[in-house]
Formats: C-alpha cells, structure tokens, sequence
C-alpha cells in the first residue's frame, strides 16, 4: 500500500505497537515513531507526534523518494517489519524495544535495522524528542561520537552503525542512510529515567532484536487454542501481552491517551491504567490462552488493590489512586481536544467492580487453581460489600455521568454474588455469609426480571424507566443469567438497533458522538456461540475480518461506520480481549457439535 499524512497525521489503523512488559511506542507506515511514553507505559510522552503533528516528538526513518509499504508482525512475535519500496529499490525496516536473556532490560531500548533488498534506498532520520509533557525543553549534548538528549529526567542516547552520517542539532539528531542488497543498518534510542545509563555497543543492540522475537515466539507457541483461528487468536493475545505492565502486574487499558472516539469530539481519555474490568476480562482471556503466569501476576495485584483500596474502579500501573484529569496544551489527534492525563472515573461508583473480580476469581479457580486465605478474605469482604450496595445507583460499565440504576450493573451484582456463594461451596471462600449472599443474588435476579425487562422492546434495557438499549447485556449470556428465550430476543433487539453494518455502538443514540465500540460485537459474536446460534456468529465473525486485516493487527477501541477507519486509543485490550474470548466461544461451539 501507498501511505501518506493528511493534515501531518495518519490513519490509527497504519500503526503497528511495539514493546518489552514495560512501555509501548507506536510505528507509523512512513518509518515514524509517533508515540514512546519513558521509562514506563503511563510516563509523559518522548515521542507525541501523535498528537502534536508539528511540534511533538518523533524518530522517524522514511525513504527520501515516494514508496509503497507493506508492514507486518513477525509470525508469533511482537517485532515488526516494513517493506519500503522505491522507484530505485527495496528495503526492509525491522524493530523491536529490545529484551535481553534474563527477561525486560533495565532501561527501555528502541532498536530499528534496515537491510537493503534491491537496489539502493536513501533513508532521511530525524529523532526529535518532545516536550515532556510541557514541563520541560529537551536539549542535546554529546560526548565522544555519541549523541545524548536530555527531557527533564529522561536521559537518552541516539546510537547508530557506521553507516548512518548524522548531523547534530540543539534540539534534534537529523541524519541519513543508503542501503543495498546485504547491507545492513541500525539505529537506535536507549533511555532512562533519573538513573545511569549503559551504552550499549550496536551491535548487541542488532542480537538482541532477533532475541526479543525468539523470546515472543518461545512465549506464543505455549499459547493454548485448537481452533482454525490461531494466528488471529495469537495477535490478540500477543496485543494483550503488550498491556501487562511486568514490574508490578497490572494491565493497562491502552497504550495511548486521547485518541478521540469521534473525530473533533472532546471523548478523548487516558486509557494508561488499570481499570479492574478490563484487567479482570483480560485474565480471563489469559487463562482462555492458557498464559497462566500471565493471569496470576494480574490477577494477584488486583487482588492485593482491591485490599488496600477499596472497590475503587482503576489504578495507576504502580498501584496507587488514578490522578484528577489535567489538560495538556497540544493539537490533539486531527485536531481533536482536550488532550487529558488522569481519568475521572477513579471517583465513581461502578458495581461492575464486583462482576468482574468474582468472575474472574471463578475462572481462576476453574482452571485448577487456589485461592489464599487473604485472597478468600477479600473476596469475602466485597461480596459482602456487593451485597450492601446493589440497591444503589451507580454510572455503570460505560462511566456515565447520570448516575442510574442500569440493568448491566445490576447483572454484575448479581454474578458477583452467584460465582461468591459456588466458591463459597467448592471451599475456596468461608460460608458464613454464604447463605446471605444467595438471598441477595435471588433477589437481584427478581429485580432485574420485574424491572429491567421491555415488552416493547422485547429486549432488557439500558435502565428502568427508559426504551434505550445497552450492548454491554451480549455478556448477560457469558455471565449464565436468565433463560435463553429472553436472550436471544435481547440479542437480537440489539443488532436491529444498535447494529452498524459488522459493527455495534455501545448504547442508543450515541451514534453522533462516537464510533462502534468494537468489543460490544466481539461479545455479540460471543453470546451467539453461547446461545448454540453458530452458523450466525460465524458470519458475524466473518464480516469483520476486514476489520481486523484493515491494520497489522492491533485494534482501537472504535470503528467509524462509514468508513471501517479506527478511532479511540490503541492497542485497546478491551478489543482484543474480546476478540479472544468470541475466537474462544467458536471452538467451544465447534467441540458441542462434535
């Protein structure tokens, strides 16, 4: 494919991530970095191309002369490669933030080789740190050949082959590079934050790209999946793999912050956290892959979170409270502001908090699995809590702002109570208050069916009191609520309401301030494998397959339905998880008619 910036910016779906348990840059199909947070995953941007065209951070390698690209993953690797290809050649571009062999490396190493194919192509270069966070100018300095560059508390090195001829600025290391058939170049950026950094000979630097893609090949081929989907199964998890933040164990929702579910709105978020629903949705799918290092590490501190906290909704990756929003004062992807840090919705109720840690739990558990007398505690102590509270109000899964009593809240309460009292009863949590728990779930269940229900609509509903429809009710089927009568007429209410082309928006009437929100069809698929409706979920699935080929196969958060383009931030695990337990349901489906 040709690729080119509209208004400086590309299309999100021509992105490819990169990255090593601790941090993710984004690579763009011109060569550009556009988007490295240093040293960790929620840290200011180095690179903000992303959301600054002119002004913000970037080090890119683009060919000199007009080209076509093609990009692509290495097969069950997180390293990425780009075929550049000129009027006067080919050449490929290879990279990785590199590992070592003892795992992650002590500070984050971005390393690109570029090996000539045909021909002879001239790369430009340019590695222009951004503001970091407007706090602070970056400066260069150097010693001996080596360029160094300097953001505040960031400290980092532009390493290079003896190939590359660099010319150095105050503010920028420009540069450029000329590639035949066999030959080879690197480059590189080696950062830190407030620490001494290692030098590291290139050529290490160039080992250790093809290290890095044996460790994701090593890690991938372990991953549990019978069905005909593999490698799709195995992009996703690989995405997902991206978002667990390995010093601590949390998962973060997204790489990115503001990238806008509409163009020129202002529902733009910093996704740079733990949120414990798509943390617990992301163990399950963990475990679904068979990763069980994976889910225990996550599971274990949400765990240990939700002790020290409380039911609070999303941590930072360190474990501490999510900080108010502040604004930051640059463009904003196609102009699309405010661009935050922070994320409000550590201050609301949301009673999917208990749902999601219980169903997780339960599926920890299934898999063969112990809960610890602490764990079982805390579990205990929020069940309870669940219990107390499930009367209430709350902004549910979708972090509204009108505080209602919604149908996929209550739902939450009541699995969290109905997998609380099957724990209770396999030993794994104290039944003192086992037999409360289960008059509250049976209560929960009579509320919903009285009040939740529209015979109008023949579907249940956002809310009682209104018509309008919520998607996120597709995991009522998951969750093993109500009769399957009810569910299907609910299943199918959405896809006549809801439904956009392949795609399904997350709730009525929201069709003019966002996209489709691309797991609600995920968990549509989903649900109809469930409910035994395969030869439909099968074409469901079928037609997003130009979805997930549109890009390299990392998803966003959103589509845009009138033109398949990707909104929202990216890697989404939400999107990929979801993808992971419909590619799951479909070789469960297929394992029932055998």
């Amino acid at each position: 494919m040709s690729t080119r910036r509209v208004d400086g910016y590309l299309p999100l779906e021509d992105y490819g991530a990169l990255g090593d348990g601790r941090t993710v840059a984004l690579s763009g199909s011109d060569g550009s970095i556009d988007w490295l947070c240093v040293p960790n995953l929620d840290s200011p941007p180095l690179f903000d191309r992303l959301l600054d065209p002119d002004e913000g951070g970037r080090f890119s390698i683009t060919p000199s002369e007009p080209f076509d690209v093609e990009q692509r993953y290495r097969p069950n690797s997180n390293v990425f490669e780009t075929v550049f290809t000129t009027a006067s050649g080919r050449a490929k571009m290879t990279e990785s933030i590199n590992s070592g062999t003892a795992g992650r490396l002590p500070w984050v190493e971005l390393a690109r080789r570029i090996d000539g194919l045909d021909g002879i192509v001239r790369f430009d270069i340019e590695m222009r740190p951004g503001r970091r966070a407007h706090t602070a100018s970056p400066y260069q300095s150097h010693i001996g050949k080596h360029s160094i560059f300097h953001v505040g508390d960031v400290l980092g090195l532009f390493l290079h082959s003896e190939g590359v001829e660099v010319e150095r600025r105050d503010d920028a290391v420009a540069g450029s590079l000329s590639v035949g058939p066999g030959q080879r170049e690197v480059v590189a950026v080696v950062a830190g934050e407030g620490e001494p950094l290692v030098v590291p000979p290139i050529n290490e630097i160039d080992e250790r790209i093809d290290l890095s893609d044996a460790e994701w090949r090593t890690w991938a081929e372990r991953i549990a999946y019978r069905g005909d989907r593999r490698a799709e199964f195995i992009r996703s998890v690989l995405a997902l793999k991206l978002l667990l933040f390995s010093p601590s164990g949390a998962i973060a929702a997204a790489a990115t912050t503001s990238l806008p579910e509409g163009i020129g709105g202002a529902k733009n978020y910093d996704y740079r956290y733990a949120w414990v629903r798509d943390a617990g949705y992301t163990i399950k799918a963990f475990l679904a892959a068979g990763a069980q290092p994976e889910a225990k590490a996550a599971f274990t501190w949400l765990l240990k979170r939700l002790a020290e906290h409380g039911d609070r909704v999303c941590y930072t990756l360190g474990g501490d409270l999510v900080p108010e929003v502040t604004e930051i004062d640059v463009p904003g992807y196609r102009g699309s502001r405010p661009v935050r840090t922070g994320n409000g919705a550590t201050a609301q109720s949301q009673h999917g908090v208990y749902g999601d840690i219980f169903e997780t739990a339960a599926r920890f558990v299934d898999c063969g699995n112990i809960l610890d007398s602490s764990s079982a505690e805390t579990l205990s102590h929020l069940a309870d809590r669940c219990a107390d509270s499930w009367r209430r109000k709350d902004s549910g899964i979708w972090e509204l702002e009108q505080a209602e009593h919604y149908t996929m809240s209550k739902v939450s309460c009541w699995q969290a109570l109905a997998r609380a009292v099957e724990l209770a009863d396999q030993g794994q949590l104290p039944t003192t208050c086992r037999d409360r728990w289960a008059r509250e779930r049976d209560r929960i269940e009579s509320w919903i069916g009285e009040n939740c229900w529209s015979d109008q609509k023949r579907a249940f509903v956002l809310h009682p009191g209104t018509e309008r429809l919520d998607a996120s009710l597709a995991l009522m089927v998951r969750f093993g609520f109500d009769g399957p009568e009810r569910l299907v007429s609910t299943m199918d209410a959405i896809d006549r309401e809801l439904g956009a082309g392949p795609w399904h928006y997350r709730y009525s009437d929201v069709s003019e301030e966002e996209g489709c929100f691309l797991a609600c069809t995920f968990w549509m698929i989903e649900a109809r494998f469930l409910l035994g409706q395969r030869a439909q979920a099968e074409e469901m699935l079928a037609k997003l397959d130009d979805t997930i080929g549109r890009g390299v196969g990392i998803l966003s958060e959103m589509v845009d339905p009138r033109n398949g383009a990707f909104l929202g931030n990216l890697p989404q695990g939400l999107s990929h998880l979801a993808h992971v337990m419909a590619l799951d349901g479909l070789v469960a489906a297929s394992e029932c008619v055998r």
